[in-house]
């Protein structure tokens, strides 16, 4: 659990990711700001459905991407790479919470009137030169610790 804390932490100083879909051999990543869940171990993004990576995952999807900072200096690198299942937030309540939330973080979304889209979080690795070159954290949501 400390693992996933100091993942979290960092999560949380952040504000966009790039995640990546594909379908019948198509492929396609997008950027977008999100929110992070450290109960679900999620983001939640707001995105159309029409858009190419949209129709992309339909309904639902496997997903990878990353979050990442843009140090200088190679000793300040920090980033996080991860895998799981996005999804479109189709329960009426559950989306206006979510929404609520990420307005909340981001008020300019406020005027947008896109859908809501859980990532739900399978697998993360970090890599935070911070405690060390090329120091990698690892989580996996059956909680099997990998460490490096």
């Amino acid at each position: 659990m400390e693992t996933l804390d100091a993942i979290g932490r960092w999560l949380n100083k952040q504000h966009v990711l790039t995640y990546c879909v594909g379908s019948n051999g198509d492929l396609w990543c997008a950027n977008a700001f999100y929110l992070f869940d450290e109960q679900r171990i999620a983001f939640y993004l707001l995105s159309e459905t029409h858009t190419r990576h949209g129709e992309l995952i339909g309904k639902q999807a496997n997903v990878a991407g990353t979050v990442n900072g843009q140090p200088k200096t190679v000793a300040l690198i920090r980033g996080v790479q991860f895998r799981g299942e996005i999804t479109l937030i189709d329960d009426e309540t559950e989306a206006a919470t979510l929404r609520s939330r990420y307005c909340k973080r981001f008020p300019v979304a406020r005027v947008m009137k896109a859908p809501v889209w859980e990532i739900r979080l399978d697998e993360i690795k970090m890599t935070d030169n911070t405690l060390g070159f090329g120091k990698k954290l690892h989580w996996l949501r059956d909680e099997t610790k990998l460490g490096e």
